[in-house]
């Protein structure tokens, strides 16, 4: 066999998963969140804020006052924090052999190079003070999924509900043979099955908005013992609780040498069921577009088959249902093991955690993937139309909810009305004919019965388009 390329080798580098590759585009902005690099650099302002911290309120007896200057001068670091950048703290943690110790050599070397006489060059040992790694990583992963969520997913997600909100609004009065159990059943309207879906999305949309974001600083096993050795005069937990709360997140006040983790638990099964949701938005839009009831319209020079030229594949939404899977895969399976470490501290969330790009970056992939297939949509009202029309017996439930009223009112010969519909509606079409002479054969007062023989499978959508009016924003 001839000898291949190996494309490991192979520069620029060749990503391994999709996310990375054919799918970066759409998942770009994830990157600057949810990356190794965005990583480092979180932990770099985590150490960088506990130094200005620890100094700009006096914690630390002897400590220098840093001036607006020092203070610039440090956070500018985080500010220019790129390619250079990382590949130093590469380099400096393939001697160390740990992370979290690379990053405090790092800034320890910002602050070498600090100008001359300034008070940066005496506080090398402000940086990283009576903390353990856990302290830097947990606000971190906090800062990072937090600024994931709010600044990219969520609106992305908010995005799409309010599309589909539009969408349902548009087509609030548009009549539609409902399907129950695959069965043609009483009408609706395709606005008011769409604002259904858009109402679900947007009340996960309001749960993952209100998420809790926690963090915590207090040493090695969640009991502040270096910080009250060091300096037993400071009132450690509420230094620690001012200092997460500085960063923008919750305080929490009991852990043992992680953050417990449980608000990532909490977000990632609101993400997931939000996600669930939209893959039944998915799979519904696909069966209407196999119905008919949608068409797509085509793109110029798009292939929709590399065999049959007619055909235009719903792979938007086709693409979104496996995405939403795989990105559900992941939530769940962070959401169940980040909730669990052995006793005071095991790393298995370390290798979880570095997962929780790739599970938002399929979950906005399946978004991006939505969105831009209900663009590309088009109603048949023709199709809609005909289907109606051939279901007439649909319109038994009215039919047999009328005579109970009548009944009720004192109007004799109403007896037994679901099982007379019965008798004639199950397992038949009827006609527009057939359906108005059984009511004309009733014997209903007569205002009943022409309002029941104007009535027609399409006009039969009750309150369905006044319904949509109670989409939230």
């Amino acid at each position: 066999m001839t000898a291949r390329v190996t494309l490991a080798d192979v520069t620029p580098a060749i990503a391994l998963g999709p996310l990375d590759g054919r799918y970066r585009a759409a998942v770009a902005p994830l990157v600057d969140h949810l990356s190794e690099a965005a990583l480092n650099r979180e932990r770099v302002h985590v150490e960088v804020e506990w130094l200005v911290h620890l100094a700009q309120h006096g914690v630390v007896p002897g400590a220098p006052t840093l001036t607006d200057d020092d203070v610039s001068y440090l956070r500018d670091v985080v500010a220019t924090f790129g390619a250079d950048e990382i590949a130093e703290l590469g380099e400096i943690e393939r001697t160390t052999v740990h992370d979290v110790k690379a990053v405090e050599y790092f800034l320890k070397r910002r602050l070498a190079d600090a100008p001359e006489g300034s008070a940066l060059r005496d506080v090398g040992e402000l940086v990283h003070f009576a903390c353990t790694s856990e302290d830097i990583n947990n606000l971190s992963y906090a800062l990072m999924v937090r600024d994931a969520v709010q600044r990219v997913w969520l609106p992305a997600a908010t995005a799409l509900a309010d599309e589909v909100a539009a969408l349902a609004v548009e087509l609030k009065d548009q009549p539609l043979l409902a399907l129950t159990h695959g069965q043609p059943a009483t009408p609706t309207t395709l606005g008011k099955e769409l604002a259904v879906l858009a109402h679900r999305l947007r009340r996960q949309l309001r749960r993952i908005a209100s998420d809790e974001y926690l963090g915590k600083l207090n040493g090695a096993t969640g009991t502040y013992g270096a910080h009250a050795v060091a300096v037993p005069g400071a009132d450690w937990p509420a230094v620690s609780k001012a200092f997460v709360e500085h960063l923008g997140l919750t305080w929490n006040p009991l852990t043992t040498q992680i953050e417990s983790h449980d608000w990532q638990a909490e977000l990632y099964a609101d993400v997931a069921r939000f996600n669930r949701v939209l893959h039944n938005l998915a799979t519904d839009v696909w069966t209407y577009i196999s119905r008919g009831v949608f068409t797509q319209i085509p793109v110029a020079g798009a292939t929709g088959s590399s065999t049959m030229p007619h055909k235009v594949n719903p792979i938007r939404f086709e693409n979104a249902e496996a995405n939403l899977e795989i990105s559900c895969a992941l939530l769940d399976t962070l959401a169940s093991t980040l909730v669990t470490s052995r006793l005071q501290r095991d790393l298995t969330d370390s290798t979880t955690q570095r997962n929780i790009g790739p599970a938002f970056g399929h979950s906005l992939l399946a978004i991006d993937n939505v969105r831009r297939g209900l663009r590309g949509l088009a109603v048949d009202p023709a199709l809609l139309a005909r289907e109606l029309d051939e279901n007439w017996e649909v319109l038994g439930e009215p039919v047999q909810s009328a005579m109970r009223a009548a009944s009720v009112a004192g109007v004799t010969g109403m007896e037994n009305p679901y099982e007379r519909l019965k008798e004639l509606t199950r397992g038949r079409r009827l006609t527009a004919d057939d359906m108005r002479e059984f009511i004309a054969g009733l014997g209903l007062p007569d205002d009943v019965a022409s309002r029941l023989a104007a009535l027609t499978p399409a006009s039969y959508t009750g309150l369905a388009g006044a319904l949509v009016s109670y989409l939230e924003d």
